[in-house]
């Protein structure tokens, strides 16, 4: 089944879920530690970005310094949609907040500062409330 391709549809049924626990954004330059199941990984010149779980990354010992909440916008989005990305990180950026965006197959996800994941899902509420 294809995403949905429509920002207004998108818009209203994005459907916020912040997971829980904090997750970091980390690096390695050989294989990933035993015990570390990335949720993301970025393959980069430099090295393998890895977004894991904090404990994972305290227990194996990789340095971090961004603490994020995982947002999965549940609405099936279509990997060719336009505007989605732009409506969220522009809603976000009002409201002072930073967002790293990853797009999956079906779902966009979102990592925002960890002490601002609740205030990022309520913008994001207002967001799909004033889309409908």
């Amino acid at each position: 089944m294809s995403g949905e391709r429509d920002l207004s549809k998108l818009l209203t049924g994005m459907t916020p879920e912040l997971r829980p626990g904090p997750y970091v954004f980390s690096t390695v330059t050989g294989p990933v530690p035993d015990g570390v199941r990335p949720v993301v990984t970025v393959a980069e010149d430099e090295a393998l970005t890895v977004v894991l779980p904090r404990g994972e990354a305290d227990a194996a010992g990789l340095r971090y310094d961004y603490v994020a909440g995982w947002i999965t916008l549940r609405v099936h989005s279509a990997l060719a949609a336009v505007g989605l990305t732009a409506a969220v990180a522009t809603a976000l950026a009002e409201a002072g907040i930073s967002c790293n965006v990853v797009a999956g197959y079906h779902h966009d996800h979102l990592f925002v500062p960890y002490e601002l994941a609740s205030v990022a899902v309520a913008v994001l509420e207002d967001l799909a409330g004033r889309s409908r």
